[in-house]
Parts: C-alpha cells; sequence; structure tokens
C-alpha cells in the first residue's frame, strides 16, 4: 500500500524539519530502548552483576533496530499484546547471548518513561536555538527601526506614536518570556532511572541482595550516561506527569507568542504598512492574480493555535492518574509529546523565514501618519496659545471645532486631513502660524521609544543570545550558503 493510501500528519509531511521527526520517529523510540537496556545491563555490570562480556558486546551491536527487526517485534507484540516485551524478545534475538539479561530487574516504564525524557531533553534542545534565531532575527530589526516614526493603535485605533523598531521590542519581550521559560524546565528535567515498578526499587533491593548503595550508584550511573544530573526523588510506576505539564506549559505557551505576533503582522499587512517575505514567484491568490497574502504568517497562526491548547491534554493526563499508576496515559502521551514539539519546531521555522525578512513601507507609514497627525498636535497648538496669552479654553473650542470639520473631510467625503491647513487661515490661530509646520515632525511625538528599544536590544536581549552564538554563527552561514 502506498503511503497516499494512508493519513499521515502535516506535521510531518509539510512543516517540521527532518531532525524534529527523527527525534520521535518509531527508529528512535525502539532503539533508545535498546540504547537503554545497554547502559542497564553495563551498570548492573558494574556494580556486581553476573553479566557475560559477550552479552554485552552483543548488545551493543545491535541498538540501532532494523527493518528486520521491526516485524519480528510486531509477531511478537501480536501474540504478546505489549511492546515493551515484543522489542524485548526481538532484542534476545538479535542478541541471543544477552536474551536472559535484558531488562533485568526493571519495569516497561524503565524503557518508556526514560526514554520519553531523553526525546524531550533532545526536542528542548533543538528548539532553543531555533527560538533564539528568531529574537535575533528581531533584533537586527529592531535596532534598525528604532527611530522610525509609526502608529502605535490602542482598540485597533490610533494612538500615540511609537517606533517600528518599538513594537518589534514588544514582540522580542514576548519570545524572551518563552525562552526564558523553556531554558528553565530544560535546566529542571531530570531522569526517572531505574526505580522499580511501583517506584519502591525492591526488584533492584533483592538484585543488590539489600545493599540500597548500589542502587543509588546504579542511577548516578545511568544519569552520566543518559546525559542527566540526577533522577527525581520520588516515582512510582513512572515518573510523575506534572513534568510533561510543566515541560508543556512553557513549550505550548509560545503558540500563544506566536499567534500575537503574526496577528500584529496580518493587520499590518492589511495596512500596507508591513508584510511578510514574498517570492518573486509565489502564488497569493488562484483566483486573483494581484493579492499578497500573508501566508505564512496565517500558517503560524494555525499551528499556534493548536500548540497553545495543548496544555489542556497535558493537565486531564496527570489529573487522572491514580495511586502508583494508569494506562490511560499512554495512549495520548504518544499523541501530545511528539506533536507538542512538532508543533513549536513547525512554528518556528516559519516564524524564522518571516522575521528574517520582514518588508516595511516608509511612505505608507508617513501618509497614514499625516492623516492623524494633525489630530495628534493639536494638544501643542494649544500649549502654544497659551504661551501668547490665549485662553486654554477658548483655543480649545476653535480647535474641537475644526477637527470635526476636518473629520468630516476625512469620513464622509474621503479626503485628506486638512485640518493644520484650516489652522492656517482661521485668524484665532494667527499668533502660531509660523510655528504649525515645526509642531508636526513626527519624530516629535515617539517619546523615548528609541533610547527603551537600544536599552533593551542590546543589554538583556543581547546577553540572552550570547549563550546561543554558536548555534546562530551556524545557522547565519548555511543561510548564506543558500
Amino acid at each position: 500500500m502506498s503511503s497516499y493510501d494512508k493519513y499521515q500528519t502535516p506535521l510531518s509531511t509539510r512543516y517540521a524539519s527532518q531532525q524534529m521527526m527523527t527525534i520521535f520517529s518509531a527508529r528512535e523510540r525502539a532503539s533508545t530502548w535498546r540504547q537503554l537496556w545497554v547502559w542497564l545491563a553495563e551498570a548492573e555490570k558494574e556494580l556486581g552483576l553476573p553479566i557475560p562480556d559477550e552479552a554485552l558486546e552483543q548488545m551493543r551491536a545491535h541498538v540501532t533496530v532494523t527493518d528486520k527487526a521491526f516485524d519480528v517485534a510486531r509477531e511478537y507484540e501480536a501474540k504478546f499484546r505489549h511492546d515493551v516485551m515484543a522489542h524485548v524478545h526481538a532484542y534476545g534475538e538479535d542478541a541471543p547471548a544477552a536474551a536472559g539479561h535484558i531488562h533485568l530487574g526493571a519495569t516497561s516504564c524503565y524503557v518508556t518513561d526514560n526514554a520519553d525524557l531523553i526525546f524531550q531533553q533532545k526536542a528542548l534542545d533543538l528548539i532553543l536555538p531555533k527560538l533564539a534565531k528568531v529574537i535575533k532575527n528581531l533584533h537586527g530589526f529592531a535596532l534598525q527601526y528604532k527611530d522610525m516614526p509609526t502608529l502605535g493603535f490602542t482598540h485597533y485605533q490610533p494612538a500615540q506614536l511609537i517606533t517600528v523598531g518599538k513594537r518589534a521590542a514588544q514582540w522580542i519581550q514576548e519570545l524572551m518570556m518563552d525562552l526564558q521559560d523553556i531554558e528553565t524546565v530544560r535546566e529542571r528535567l531530570q531522569f526517572r532511572g531505574a526505580q522499580g515498578t511501583t517506584g519502591s526499587q525492591a526488584t533492584f533491593l533483592e538484585l543488590f541482595d539489600g545493599d540500597a548503595d548500589k542502587i543509588v550508584k546504579l542511577n548516578e550511573i545511568l544519569c552520566k550516561k543518559a546525559g542527566f544530573p540526577s533522577t527525581y526523588p520520588i516515582s512510582t510506576q513512572t515518573y510523575t506527569r506534572k513534568v510533561d505539564l510543566r515541560v508543556a506549559n512553557a513549550v505550548c505557551a509560545l503558540g500563544a507568542t506566536a499567534q500575537r505576533i503574526c496577528g500584529d503582522i496580518r493587520h499590518l499587512a492589511n495596512l500596507k504598512m508591513m508584510e511578510e517575505p514574498f517570492s518573486k514567484t509565489q502564488i497569493g491568490s488562484s483566483a486573483m492574480a494581484y493579492k499578497r497574502n500573508p501566508m505564512m504568517s496565517e500558517r503560524i497562526t494555525a499551528l499556534g493555535r493548536k500548540l497553545a491548547r495543548l496544555p489542556a491534554d497535558f493537565t486531564a493526563t496527570f489529573e487522572n492518574q491514580w495511586f502508583e499508576r494508569t494506562l490511560d496515559d499512554s495512549a495520548i502521551r504518544r499523541m501530545d509529546i511528539p506533536e507538542m514539539f512538532l508543533l513549536a519546531d513547525s512554528i518556528l521555522l516559519a516564524l524564522d523565514n518571516v522575521t528574517d525578512g520582514l518588508v516595511i513601507y516608509p511612505n505608507v507609514i508617513r501618509a497614514r501618519l499625516n492623516q492623524e497627525l494633525p489630530f495628534m498636535a493639536t494638544e501643542s497648538i494649544l500649549m502654544k496659545l497659551a504661551a501668547h496669552g490665549v485662553s486654554r479654553q477658548d483655543a480649545h473650542e476653535e480647535i474641537r471645532v475644526l477637527s470635526h470639520q476636518a473629520s468630516d473631510v476625512v469620513k464622509n467625503q474621503g479626503g485628506a486631513n486638512d485640518l493644520l491647513e484650516r489652522v492656517k487661515k482661521t485668524e484665532f490661530f494667527k499668533p502660531v502660524w509660523g510655528e504649525i509646520d515645526s509642531l508636526v515632525d513626527p519624530k516629535l511625538f515617539i517619546g523615548n521609544c528609541p533610547k527603551i528599544v537600544e536599552d533593551y536590544c542590546n543589554g538583556e536581549v543581547a546577553q540572552a543570545l550570547a549563550k546561543y552564538k554558536s548555534s546562530l554563527d551556524k545557522a547565519s552561514t548555511a543561510q548564506l550558503s543558500i
């Protein structure tokens, strides 16, 4: 049967990277189980159990699961209806000298749970540099446009001016929060190790003739081999599913951030002030050839919507773990953990593309400023008149009348904002006629935006990115070679 006759997730066929797909592939999973069995046998031998060298040699030689081994495991699973035991027997066929030593003292969760922790560790290590790359893109963009005035919006209505760079700095700050949260869960990730069927370590205590110190040493060896600092102090049959929820809360928040950023970009595209990259041969619409739809930002929004809502699944799975373990976590975690990371990976790949080539249209930005600046300058006009001894209240009424007349031209007649021309023709404002044009320089209205951007980007952001310098340099080199 062709792959075209089976459902395949779009995450693997369209959006995610091969690196992330490999982490959660069937071969990686089964081979990691075998590696865990090798580590366990090596550690047990080191601590005095009689495991032959030949057994270890055969186990090491067959860590990578072949297609044939998968077929053998499938036959065993049909017989046993137990996937871990199916792979134990398949491994025993590949390494017959080790058949009686594989999985010694362990429960199924020794391989399934520890493997899941290894996969999450690898996946976190894969997405963190990608997130840093997106931040770096926006870091450069924010500094480049730190002093370019643009309309601020509150309630999606024109408000006080900010700068193009200041808005990008807000996006950076939200991504920085995601970076910090994901770094934290990565640093705090621990191993389950070898803990027995209910976390009592009873089987290992028996194997080591009651020597509890050897169990401590066993887990220290396993942690070192797997690259974890330590094991969780308390285990049941599984590591607590609170761990998955903790990771999900950090990783999935990226989905909300991505939606928020791309929502801004999509609105700005509608206003023709900013666009995502658009290739020369790209088709925006199958019917309307002139269109330049923000397709990538819309894709990110869709993927982000899915990712941001996954913590509800992890919450329910954690809530419903009774006592020392129930199996209702198994099927959903097989989907949710890979999907979480494939979604995050897909979003970051697309965000990198968008933020590495944002296009702005200064003339459109200035034209929209010109529509709103006359209204924003009215307060300055009032202050100038007061300095000439004119009553503030009288001036306010004069400005109010002219402002409504100008608004009528803009809203009902579709014309340009002519408020300043009206002010220049009204005798009441004669004392400040010579100052009117100087009052509508956009840079007078951006406040401290350039310094805010510089201080943030050259301080906290630069410090955070310094940790990823090596991977960011590699990413830049790779881009240049394309």
